[in-house]
């Protein structure tokens, strides 16, 4: 959108846009509501090609490889990749005894020694056995780097187009993808203990060794060297590892047009409320794109002010580059415990309530807490109440009427009267952004994801006690997402950033959506 700055306008605001505006701006943007069809290539990308097996006590190929029709599948069983890693880490600390390479360079090295290793290991097989392609030697190295430095077994998983979630039970795995229905893996593991010393190894690469899996801590959660989150448990009937991929960490709000999360009036609507310093909550059910939103947002606060992130789980990623120069950003992240007990608290562990201390020394002229489940809301609309102007979070709701009585139960469980809690809610956030999720892969469509109602919150209480909301946006006539309905009492504030005019709510009653939602059985 190279011309959302730059519009002329009159008394220094830019000029209203028209349809044919509207139009222009989402050319080329209406693909995300038609149904995604992936090529066949995309589903697999190797095919198996069975091999002979080799003589008694050499290491080969599997009649089978282990990820049938999987991309990424290697023609060989696990047990010849776990042997060539093996030997390569053995190569690899000979010849970097003290780990005084850099992290690149020592993975340059290690791919290297991995292209050695197959080589020699595919011409002692080729004796007496048909050669391997080069594409299959190609991949049996792919799977070797993968179990070092990356997701080994599942790693072929996480490579796939739009995947979104990898969701291991014991020995199968459930994918799931933005544009087409869940797929199931049989085997993506020999046995349970290969899957727990996966997730302690994952661990390890990760830089969180101290999280193990073991039966005295049945719950780890970590990132992946990729940003992947992942969290396992022995608690489940088998042991069980969900993989929560970021496809979109470094991208911002102009995509969430593209992808029709939001239209151009909605973009130009949040990010004029950023650059207001509007204390804004985005909503939604699981899944719904809450971080992606809030991420987008983030990226919209100018480079001049200062930002501290609060996390229980690294996802928004402010504090590295993105499309265009952000802010000053310290990222805090919470600390699981190690699994001690002391003094009636959890040994190591840091939550995010705790890190509100000293996240405000940082003299941070915002703070965005990631996702508020507990405690942490009071310290977060104190900070928003006490003059952090422009703070942002998410919160988990399945719908928009709950909204408020979300945020007064986590209030009254940390302690806070229901009285004290409205009026804190009243006097901290200004504008509730919700998202919809529409899942229809199951039924041949795709999953939706958009914003269907924003509400301004008023800085008064009202009949009950209870806050004083308006709907600006939301739903109407069919159109399940979001047109305007009520002008905000801050569109003077708004005006004043230069980059929103009330006259495009008015000359655009249907926001700029250009035709209904596409979903199944509806035209």
């Amino acid at each position: 959108m190279a011309d959302t700055h730059q519009r002329p306008g009159v008394n220094g605001h830019p000029a209203p846009m028209g349809r044919e505006d509207i139009a222009g701006l989402l050319a080329g943007r209406i693909g995300q509501n038609r149904p995604h069809t992936p090529a066949a290539a995309a589903q697999s990308s190797a095919v198996a090609v069975p091999i002979p097996a080799t003589p008694t006590g050499s290491a080969g190929p599997a009649a089978m490889p282990r990820l049938a029709g999987m991309p990424g599948e290697i023609p060989v069983g696990w047990e010849v990749i776990e042997d060539l890693q093996a030997q390569v880490s053995k190569q690899l600390s000979a010849e970097d005894p003290d780990k005084l390479l850099e992290e690149i360079d020592r993975r340059a090295l290690a791919k290297k020694l991995v292209r050695n290793a197959v080589a020699d290991w595919a011409t002692k097989y080729a004796q007496g056995n048909t050669p391997l392609t080069a594409e299959q030697e190609t991949a049996i190295g792919t799977a070797v780097f993968d179990s070092m430095y990356r997701g080994g077994r599942l790693q072929s998983l996480l490579d796939q187009e739009g995947v979104e979630d990898v969701m291991v039970d014991g020995l199968r795995a459930h994918v799931e993808y933005h544009d087409r229905p869940r797929q199931t893996i049989d085997k993506v593991a020999d046995s349970h203990e290969e899957l727990i010393t996966w997730v302690n190894r994952m661990a390890r690469l990760s830089g969180h060794g101290e999280r193990s899996l073991t039966q005295a801590t049945p719950m780890v959660g970590f990132r992946m060297p990729d940003g992947s989150r992942v969290t396992a448990s022995l608690l489940t009937t088998r042991p069980s590892v969900v993989i929560r991929r970021h496809r979109i960490r470094q991208l911002g709000i102009a995509e969430l047009v593209q992808w029709g999360s939001i239209n151009p009036i909605l973009e130009r609507f949040l990010t004029a409320c950023v650059h207001a310093k509007m204390n804004i909550l985005v909503v939604g059910d699981m899944g719904a794109g809450k971080t992606s939103l809030l991420r987008a947002l983030g990226r919209e606060i100018p480079p001049s002010e200062r930002l501290v992130t609060l996390e229980s789980d690294r996802e928004l990623y402010l504090d590295e580059p993105g499309p265009k120069p952000g802010p000053v950003t310290y990222a805090f992240e919470a600390r699981q415990s190690n699994g001690e007990v002391r003094g009636g608290t959890a040994a190591g562990e840091v939550t995010i309530s705790d890190m509100f201390a000293t996240a405000l020394r940082y003299n941070a002229t915002r703070v965005i807490v990631g996702e508020v489940r507990s405690t942490e809301i009071v310290p977060m609309l104190q900070a928003m109440s006490a003059g952090g102007s422009g703070s942002m979070c998410t919160l988990h709701v399945r719908r928009p009427h709950a909204i408020i009585s979300r945020l007064v139960q986590l209030c009254t469980e940390a302690g806070m009267q229901t009285e004290a809690a409205h009026h804190l809610i009243a006097s901290s956030i200004d504008l509730v952004v919700y998202l919809t999720y529409l899942d229809e892969t199951a039924i041949g469509g795709r999953k939706h994801r958009f914003v269907s109602h924003i509400y301004e919150v008023h800085d008064v209480v009202g009949e009950g006690g209870r806050p004083v909301t308006t709907e600006l946006f939301a739903p109407q006539g069919g159109e399940l997402r979001a047109i305007y309905k009520n002008m905000p009492s801050f569109i003077d504030d708004l005006e004043r950033t230069g980059l929103f005019n009330r006259q495009w709510l008015t000359d655009n009653p249907f926001g700029a959506w250009l035709g209904p939602l596409q979903t199944v059985g509806r035209r």
